[in-house]
């Protein structure tokens, strides 16, 4: 199979005005084997704190009525490495044909890239390479391999590092409308955590300024583990037609990114310890604070939010623990203070394109 998309690739008009053997050898760091029957593998490097990720999901039978006729790209927001982990397993867990997945190339070096690489089907993307040979390369991959594979991949890019839904990149979705399938569907999908494992992290960090090596990450995110749990709701939307999309037209291609990432905004987990981030103050009284969060909620409910609770009191009840037990907030005498100020931010942040006054946390 793999012999037959490298020819296709390097047989494209587009393709061939570049060196074959600079082609070639992107062709083949491209190369990706997915082998399902190992594909539950996946578990094993991250295990220790996979188990600690309560799986939950949400509109899987947009998946289900779409899987048997149409070629699937599922995109999805981005929040963490246990992403990779979380969305597709969910998907296998309900015994629905697996995607490759395209990531980032820091995710394929040690024992976890050759999972990645060999067992997943996951292609590894260099997001910041600018030379044009790779670009037009993998583009063309990325059409072949649609013509052939469910895909799932992650239009902002990387991680969000501040908490907010980042902006759309298109260059993946310029290549999947290449394919020329008329059976091509793109279900958005948005993921949302009660706690982000590498939530300190990225907060301090607050924006990517250099790659760092993974099992760097993985260090930091073992360490992290200690103590946490969380649920992960993968929530799935109405699929959209997109076989009829002029890859040409810039227009249609922007117009579609824009049209998924609102709709994953739509499909976000509100959850609890997102309002009550939302809702803090510095110093704030439980009484207060739950009232704040019944306005917040009120808000939200008008703008047709995903809520994941439905009253200040069942969100201070079930967020205050978990926050407080990350080290985010403390809690003193029906009162709560905050002592991560910068990492309640992230939270907060990770609802704020559901609201009209943004900004107010805090």
């Amino acid at each position: 199979m793999h012999d037959d998309i490298s020819e296709a690739v390097l047989s494209r008009e587009e393709v061939l005005k570049y060196p074959r053997e600079q082609v070639s050898a992107y062709l083949e760091e491209l190369r990706t084997t997915q082998r399902h029957k190992f594909y539950r593998a996946l578990q094993h490097p991250l295990y220790p704190i996979l188990r600690k990720i309560e799986r939950r999901h949400e509109n899987l039978h947009y998946v289900t009525g779409a899987v048997g006729s149409h070629r699937i790209v599922y995109a999805s927001n981005h929040k963490s490495h246990t992403d990779y982990l979380v969305e597709p397993l969910v998907l296998d867990d309900n015994g629905i044909r697996p995607p490759l997945i395209a990531a980032g190339i820091n995710l394929f070096g040690g024992p976890l890239g050759l999972i990645n690489k060999h067992v997943t089907g996951a292609i590894p993307i260099r997001r910041n390479m600018k030379d044009p040979a790779y670009l037009i390369t993998l583009k063309a991959y990325v059409a072949e391999i649609v013509k052939k594979h469910d895909l799932f991949f992650y239009p902002e890019g990387g991680r969000s590092y501040s908490g907010e839904l980042k902006q759309a990149k298109t260059g993946l979705y310029n290549a999947v409308i290449e394919s020329g399938r008329s059976d091509l569907v793109v279900i958005p999908v948005a993921i949302a955590y009660d706690l982000v494992l590498e939530d300190h992290i990225l907060a301090h960090q607050r924006e990517k300024k250099r790659q760092r090596p993974f099992r760097r990450e993985v260090a930091e995110m073992v360490r992290y583990a200690v103590g946490y749990r969380s649920r992960a709701f993968t929530t799935f939307g109405a699929p959209i037609s997109i076989g009829d999309r002029d890859v040409h037209s810039r227009t249609d291609v922007l117009e579609l990114a824009r049209l998924v990432r609102n709709r994953i905004g739509v499909l976000y987990k509100v959850l609890p310890t997102a309002l009550f981030a939302a809702a803090m103050r510095p110093n704030i009284a439980r009484r207060d604070l739950e009232s704040r969060i019944d306005r917040l909620i009120e808000e939200l409910a008008a703008r047709h939010a995903n809520l994941g609770a439905t009253s200040g009191r069942e969100v201070v009840e079930e967020a205050a623990e978990p926050l407080e037990t990350r080290g985010i907030v403390v809690a003193e005498r029906n009162r709560f203070r905050v002592r991560e100020r910068t990492v309640l931010r992230y939270y907060a942040r990770t609802i704020e394109h559901l609201l009209v006054t943004t900004g107010r946390t805090h």
